[in-house]
């Protein structure tokens, strides 16, 4: 039987899913990283972590593992999130970030919905 090829994910990220993504290349983002160190902050099982791995692929944001069982982001973090979608649709988490920053009301109902995306993030917060 063929396997399929994989390809971009179709369906949006839940918000959830979402968030532990973005972790999870903020957490790599600080220099390579044990699986057991990463499967501990992002509180899942081998089967969820290969899972996040197989969808950041299929975002074009790769995830190389060393030759010392560490993971490593290939590329800067700036550019994953870049390729990352925000649960809203046609935003990314840069692009999302960088609207957070105005002043009127639709900037501060952006900066809370961030906001609450990235409470369990590790990253850069709104300012």
């Amino acid at each position: 039987m063929a396997r399929k090829k994989v390809g971009p994910p179709t369906a949006a990220l839940t918000a959830q899913r979402a968030a532990r993504l973005y972790k999870l290349l903020t957490l790599l983002g600080d220099g390579p990283q044990s699986r057991r160190l990463l499967l501990t902050r992002l509180k899942l099982d081998v089967r969820g972590f290969y899972r996040d791995l197989e969808t950041l692929r299929g975002f074009s944001i790769d995830v190389a593992p060393g030759f010392d069982t560490r993971y490593t982001l290939t590329g800067s973090v700036d550019d994953a999130l870049a390729k990352l979608p925000f649960p809203d649709p046609g935003l990314n988490v840069r692009d999302a970030l960088q609207l957070c920053n105005g002043s009127s009301p639709a900037h501060r109902r952006l900066k809370q919905r961030v906001s609450a995306f990235l409470q369990n993030g590790t990253g850069p917060k709104p300012r």
